[in-house]
């Protein structure tokens, strides 16, 4: 790779970038892709539903822990060596997942498989910098975006239709010919930096941030199993969690060589983006989670159906990526980020009012305006999170973007499966109460009144069902309502933003 002047001179770089799309896609797919299989492979591996979660708890805490030091990696062994080893790493394991014959086995594949594919992202987004020049780093951005946001919204769909066409061991099979084919573009056409022998790496700093990191995701993913903190499990992990993140600041700011630069937290875009990232990506992630058991459990959809119907939220998200690669030539970005908010408040604020019942026209538009409203989030944000940043610390700076995303993802899962679980037992409780011989629509004839009566054990039966039936709609709106919310912490942290001004 040659520079003139401030353009860098990239050959083969739309190969370059079709690689790196490919290999971005394969690991952000299966973040989400084997969550529809999951009862699939609790039958075959005869494990109980909670020993079965650890299926995707193993690969969510090794992808976490292993984030952090992909730059001090890609620096010190270099970059291009690094992503072969990772994506070859990533597909070996696939490939083990599939073919593994009890639920110790592809806990240790996951594991494995987590620890490979935690570099693909980072690494992607660090590669697609460096060879667009500033003036295409929108473009760039979004084809990036676009990668990384239409995996775990098209995981549910491709998984649901892999299962039930063929078996749930396809499920990482399908990892297999895009592996290969993205390992010989990278070998061919990916420009070589060279390994730093001398780097030194602070095992200290990664041993605290990783039980950090470990221990938090440990409550995410268990809180709601445990009961959360009435369980001394979590209260234990809670704590190791706590402790871990006071360590590790202690640690950076503290030690001569600390394992991530402390100037990355002073500079304001980089930081305001940090949390921006870490908010958006609670809400995209767990609106996929809530909306797949809603269309199959209350509106009665079919497993590929389900997924078909959040497909269209994809194409939204694609089209805004490049339109605000192109509006911010002549529009500021913040300006850009701040109109995404709103629309994402907007759209979720929209679906807090859905029942069962809810067209499918009314539905697919919706999902297409909040897809539409995340690309103008991320496509801006990921350019304005590295105007300020020099270059050398790019390879830290995205994985701590990519680690933002899985913690993100892991806090939207875990306190929306919270309040819904809170919410449709309290709205239970509530609708019950009213169930009583003195309740005047009780006392006609009808519907109702065939319907309660207590000495017919079944129509007792049929009235709890539907109670719970209609305390788990309101429930899904509760939380689709709160999710409307978590705009507001972004929209503020956009006043922090230092202005971009492009150049080139």
């Amino acid at each position: 790779m040659a520079t003139s002047g401030t353009e860098p001179k990239v050959a083969h770089r739309a190969l370059i970038t079709g690689c790196v799309m490919l290999a971005t896609l394969m690991q952000a797919l299966d973040s989400t892709i084997a969550n529809v299989a999951l009862p699939y492979m609790q039958g075959s591996m005869s494990a109980s539903a909670d020993e079965i979660t650890w299926v995707l708890t193993s690969y969510v805490i090794a992808a976490a822990i292993m984030t952090a030091p992909v730059g001090w990696m890609a620096v010190r062994f270099g970059r291009k060596k690094l992503y072969i080893v990772c994506l070859a790493g990533f597909t070996v394991t696939s490939m083990m997942c599939g073919a593994a014959q009890s639920l110790q086995q592809i806990v240790i594949f996951r594991l494995l498989q987590g620890m490979c594919g935690a570099a693909l992202v980072p690494l992607a987004q660090a590669t697609m910098l460096d060879i667009y020049p500033y003036s295409r780093r929108a473009q760039a951005m979004a084809i990036f975006s676009s990668g990384v946001t239409m995996g775990p919204l098209m995981g549910p769909t491709v998984g649901g239709y892999l299962t039930d066409w063929y078996s749930w061991r396809y499920v990482f099979y399908v990892n297999l010919p895009f592996g290969i084919l993205a390992i010989v573009g990278l070998l061919l056409f990916m420009p070589n930096t060279g390994p730093k022998s001398g780097l030194k790496f602070s095992w200290s700093g990664f041993g605290m941030l990783a039980l950090a990191l470990g221990a938090l995701q440990l409550v995410l993913d268990r809180g709601q199993v445990q009961d959360w903190f009435s369980s001394r499990e979590i209260m234990i992990e809670a704590v190791l969690a706590g402790l871990g993140f006071y360590l590790f600041l202690v640690h950076m700011f503290t030690a001569e060589k600390p394992f991530l630069p402390p100037s990355l937290f002073r500079d304001r875009n980089f930081v305001a983006s940090f949390v921006m990232i870490v908010c958006v990506s609670m809400v995209m992630l767990a609106t996929s989670a809530l909306l797949a058991p809603y269309l199959q459990n209350l509106a009665g959809y079919p497993v590929y159906t389900a997924g078909l119907s959040l497909s269209p939220r994809s194409f939204g998200t694609i089209a805004s990526m490049f339109l605000a690669a192109r509006l911010s030539k002549w529009i500021d970005q913040r300006k850009i980020m701040a109109a995404g908010l709103l629309v994402l408040g907007w759209a979720l604020h929209a679906m807090s009012s859905w029942t069962p019942d809810v067209t499918e026209a009314q539905m697919i538009v919706t999902l297409i305006i909040q897809g539409f409203s995340i690309g103008l989030v991320f496509n801006p944000l990921a350019v304005i999170a590295f105007s300020t940043l020099p270059s050398n610390q790019r390879g830290d700076a995205t994985a701590l973007q990519a680690l933002a995303r899985n913690i993100g993802s892991a806090i939207g899962i875990s306190v929306t499966s919270f309040t819904l679980e809170r919410s449709a037992q309290s709205m239970h409780a509530d609708i019950a109460a009213g169930i009583t011989p003195f309740n005047r629509l009780l006392q006609h004839t009808g519907a109702a009144a065939q319907l309660y009566d207590p000495l017919v054990s079944r129509s007792a039966a049929l009235l709890n069902q539907e109670i719970t039936r209609q305390s788990q709609i309101i429930a899904y709106n509760n939380d689709f309502h709160m999710m409307a919310f978590v705009v507001v912490l972004p929209l503020l942290l956009i006043l922090m933003m230092r202005r971009t001004v492009a150049r080139g």
